[in-house]
């Protein structure tokens, strides 16, 4: 092994020198600090990175010392990924080839560990690699080269299994241009006739070989699998097959060594081609199920008596798995299918569901998942998949093979499937069960808490088999367990059960349901616990919550109607009070009220005691329950709103609270602050509820029913109690504005309120203030501080100037108040905002604002874009040029925005004809300067995520202003100032030509 003339010779002392700073790195006697551990790691990169460092590479894999020799060996292979550059000449290039061939083989005959050999295997193909990029005829073959190499030097066929198994997975994941993907794919094709004589001939040869050498195989065979023709790969599985097998019993005893890596490597087929959409069933699923169904309840049952999984089961339940979701429509299909499968004489319907009913077992094992085993979340994933595939199963009768006997019918079907998935839901409510003294650690019960969700979304599957049947069953169990009586009802076992109700919820119907009538009424939900037990408390409020909507089918003024309702909502209000409850409990409330607006209203009176109630409830939670009451408020006629809302019930005391926090803050600014913050999100939860349940979209009604209610909340709005009270409010924000609104706790708070109290006009509230004098103080804030969410709000408040219509822009008229509103606000907006972006380096450090900005900038310009050309010619100038250097930015929200406000006003100023002038000048003064931007993005300056925007932008550039835009184009891509790009005069010609057919999409890619 001599690397003269290939790498440098170093002395024996600088090599000593720096084995030793790998000793102290890595010897376990050291105890070193971690700042000497991390000191010494700085020092061996410094070391790695320097030319000499080639030199240390065979001294290293000669030392005695495994640590020296893995950084030897480490050190080859980063120096030929990052300094390859070094070898220029073909003959250089063929040494250190060599080098690295003579290097692996040392190791191995060295018995050096596997780490070693791995780092060395991956140098190697590096260097094969690039030696296709820079010279493809160098080393073709390259694969079978190296397998001769080994085996002349009388390498193990393990080792070269090994060596394989790299190659393959190096492969996989190194990125080529495609002739060189095709080069490298005939290397492979060439030697997989090698590799599958060596992989077959270990199997055979079983019991002569070391396990290693098995292990080699079958992981090489796994790695190269997407690679092996489907004629190779299945005269192999009965091989594989055959490896599951016992050895002869009684009992029979199954061979970790044989059975896990067989087991993996038919995993690993089973999610490549030919095989992983269900391909292969005579010659992959049958065999494997009459496998399964010899053996599986042998394994199963083993580990159901020992108490825990070992390897073997482990194993064993991963490969049920992955036949199931390889083989889910075979089971789908022939789940009662009476045809025979050869040579077991076993109907196909008698194996599917010996393997459907080992799978349960796995999904039903004994103890708590994560802490006594981790197989039944494996298995979670099949049932929804089988589930999905009976849905989409065809279910034509078949024939045994000998041509006769028909199929079950649709109706055996159906019964057997239901049986199935009924004894699933009841295994996996045993299975959702929290132990009754649970000490578990935080990250234990999250990891549980994760567990239990995944089956939730199981049982959602369930529920399109079994649909009633299901919610019936979890009703009766948590009725039967009730009836057992106080000292054995099991409430973790009721807390499972209810636990399976709330998650079946989303997949139920929004309809009448007899069984849920019961869940809800005074004889059982009256039994559940008032206090203590906060868990089935909890699961219980939740419940109640997510089936909010439920209730609304109760039909209105039926007697048992509003007691289900309110006894529910009793419940959920008694645990308000309890810090491990409220959130819960705010959250269902909330529910309960927001859906069932209506059929509460005539019960508003019985929601004062909880009024009364809210210093009793944590700060965190009050602005929920404000909100509940307000949504019940809402469902009263307008002129009975105005009285709960606003005399001493509701907003007043609120408003009162909040201007006490404006005048303390002089004294107590803290406190102050804080107490603000309280007050602003009890009026956002009031606000929000207040504010009818409607999608804005559809909100246009013009019904004679609808005016005459738009005419009534008019009104009501009108009345003198209702405007001091809207004064007060408006009164309020401009003092926290001034006062706060550089505060980000304060501001994110003020922020979600003026979003709650602001609306369209389909949404407008007796206390919804108006969009102009909002406007006016959101700007203030926004130039004290810009932030992007003071200019989120400002963009909302522009767009709620403006509120959408049914007709035409051609035909709406103009808002002459608004656009005094505008013209007032936005030259100040613009100053203030364009002097911080023009800071060097600010656009890049804050992309929040800039995104804020220029989605500001095109509200304006959707909806008064003429207000930009009333601003004096300075300021436009220079939010012009702001937006055309945005387009030069790499963070990718910042151009998009960008790109967004150019597109806008160039269209908005387009489409309008009182604007040709502003038009003119628009393009004449910027259109060159936005196309260099364009260009220059598109030419690799742009991250390639923005692409699409930039284009869309050309686009729009090209369709107003064709003509110059073409003359811009040739201009700024022959300019000397244009950016470097690999696009050649020929190739910026074919662009031009493009962009004339307004065919950009096909060219980009020769222009970057």
């Amino acid at each position: 092994m001599d690397g003269r003339g290939v790498v440098p010779t170093l002395s024996s002392g600088d090599v000593d020198t720096a084995a030793q700073l790998i000793l102290q790195a890595y010897s376990p006697t050291m105890n070193l600090s971690v700042e000497d551990q991390r000191r010494l790691q700085v020092e061996l990169f410094e070391v790695q990175k320097r030319p000499e460092a080639w030199g240390l590479v065979i001294p290293f894999l000669q030392h005695p010392d495994p640590n020296v020799q893995f950084f030897g060996a480490h050190t080859i292979q980063v120096k030929i990924t990052r300094d390859w550059h070094v070898f220029q000449a073909l003959g250089d290039l063929l040494r250190l080839r060599d080098l690295v061939l003579d290097l692996a083989t040392y190791s191995m005959l060295a018995g050096q560990g596997r780490s070693v050999l791995r780092k060395l295997f991956v140098a190697i193909t590096a260097i094969a690699l690039k030696l296709s990029v820079n010279r493809p005829l160098a080393w073709q073959n390259w694969i079978v080269f190296c397998i001769n190499h080994f085996s002349e030097r009388n390498i193990s066929t393990g080792n070269i299994l090994d060596f394989l198994a790299i190659v393959a997975e190096e492969a996989e994941t190194t990125e080529l241009l495609p002739n060189q993907k095709s080069a490298l794919k005939e290397s492979i094709s060439d030697a997989v006739p090698v590799v599958m004589q060596a992989v077959m001939s270990t199997i055979e040869q079983l019991s002569r070989l070391p396990s290693q050498q098995f292990e080699s195989a079958l992981r090489c065979f796994a790695a190269w699998m997407p690679s092996i023709p489907a004629s190779d790969i299945t005269p192999a599985i009965p091989a594989l097959i055959s490896l599951l097998e016992p050895s002869s019993g009684p009992p029979p005893v199954f061979n970790e060594s044989l059975f896990v890596p067989a087991s993996d490597a038919l995993q690993e087929l089973m999610t490549h081609p030919p095989f992983y959409d269900g391909s292969g069933s005579k010659s992959l699923t049958e065999p494997l199920l009459i496998l399964i169904e010899k053996w599986g309840g042998i394994i199963i049952g083993g580990s159901i008596q020992r108490g825990f999984v070992d390897p073997v089961s482990h194993s064993f339940c991963k490969l049920l798995v992955a036949l199931g979701e390889q083989s889910t429509s075979y089971f789908a299909t022939n789940i009662t299918s009476r045809a025979t499968v050869s040579p077991s004489g076993l109907t196909k319907s008698y194996l599917v569901q010996a393997y459907l009913r080992l799978l349960l077992s796995y999904t039903g094992l004994p103890g708590y998942a994560g802490l006594d085993e981790d197989e039944s979340e494996m298995t979670l994933a099949f049932w929804y998949l089988f589930q999905e595939s009976l849905w989409t199963a065809d279910y034509h009768p078949d024939f045994d093979e000998d041509g006769t006997g028909p199929s079950g019918l649709e109706g055996e079907q159906a019964t057997v499937t239901q049986a199935l998935y009924l004894e699933l839901v009841q295994v996996l409510r045993r299975k959702v069960v929290w132990p009754s003294d649970s000490s578990w650690p935080k990250d234990q019960c999250e990891k549980f808490q994760v567990y239990r969700r995944d089956i939730g979304d199981t049982l959602i599957n369930a529920y399109y088999i079994l649909r009633s049947d299901l919610t019936n069953y979890y009703v009766g169990d948590v009725i039967e367990r009730l009836q057992a009586g106080p000292d054995q009802r099991g409430w973790d076992e009721i807390e499972a059960t209810l636990h399976c109700l709330m998650s079946i919820q989303e997949a139920s119907p929004i309809e009448d349901h007899a069984e849920l009538g019961r869940l809800f009424s005074t004889e059982v939900l009256g039994l559940f616990p008032r206090s203590g037990s906060p868990r089935v408390r909890r699961t219980a409020v939740v419940l109640i919550g997510s089936y909010a909507s439920w209730f609304t089918t109760q039909p209105q003024g039926a007697i048992n109607s509003p007691s289900l309702l309110m006894n529910s909502i009793q419940y959920v209000a008694e645990a308000l009070s309890e810090p491990s409850l409220c959130l819960s409990a705010a959250n269902a409330l909330r529910s309960l009220c927001d859906a069932n607006r209506t059929a509460l209203a005539p019960h508003l009176h019985a929601f004062g005691t909880l009024h009364a109630s809210l210093v009793n409830i944590p700060d965190t939670e009050r602005s929920k329950v404000l909100q509940s009451i307000s949504s019940v408020i809402q469902a009263l006629p307008p002129d009975d709103e105005i009285v709960p809302v606003e005399v001493g019930t509701i907003v007043n005391p609120i408003v009162t609270r909040l201007f006490e926090a404006l005048h303390m803050s002089p004294r107590l600014p803290e406190d102050a602050r804080h107490l603000a913050i309280q007050q602003l999100q009890a009026l956002t939860g009031v606000a929000k509820g207040l504010t009818r349940v409607s999608d804005s979209l559809l909100a246009i009604d013009d019904s004679a029913e609808a005016l005459e209610e738009t005419e009534r909340l008019g009104r009501a709005r009108e009345d003198a109690r209702m405007t001091g009270l809207r004064d007060l409010l408006m009164q309020a924000i401009t003092l926290t504005v001034e006062l706060w609104s550089t505060d980000a706790s304060v501001g994110d708070t003020l922020s979600e309120f003026i979003k709650a109290m602001t609306s369209l006009p389909s949404d407008m509230t007796l206390i919804s203030l108006p969009s102009g004098p909002l406007l006016k103080t959101v700007c203030l804030a926004a130039r004290k501080q810009l932030t992007g969410a003071w200019l989120s709000l400002v963009s909302m408040l522009v767009i709620q100037l403006d509120p959408p219509s049914l007709l035409p822009p051609r035909f709406k008229t103009t808002n002459e108040g608004a656009q005094v509103v505008i013209s007032h606000i936005l030259p100040g907006l613009l100053q203030d905002s364009l002097i911080f972006l023009g800071r060097p380096g600010v656009m890049e450090e804050n992309p929040d604002v800039v995104q804020g900005f220029f989605s500001c900038m095109e509200s304006f310009a959707n909806h008064f874009v003429a207000s930009f050309y009333h601003l004096p010619p300075e300021l436009f100038n220079s939010l012009m040029q702001c937006s055309i250097a945005s387009l030069g930015l790499q963070e990718r929200y910042s151009m998009v925005s960008g790109c967004g406000f150019i597109s806008a006003i160039l269209n908005k100023t387009s489409s309008q004809d009182e604007l040709s002038e502003a038009r003119s000048t628009l393009t004449s003064n910027f259109g060159r300067g936005i196309m260099r931007g364009i260009l220059c993005g598109l030419a690799g300056v742009a991250p390639r995520s923005v692409i699409q925007n930039l284009i869309t932008l050309l686009v729009s550039l090209l369709t107003r202003v064709p003509g110059d835009s073409r003359i811009w184009a040739r201009d700024v891509l022959f300019g000397s100032d244009f950016v470097q790009c690999k696009a050649d005069g020929g190739t910026k010609e074919k662009f031009l030509t493009a962009l004339t057919q307004l065919s950009v999409h096909h060219l980009l890619w020769n222009l970057n």
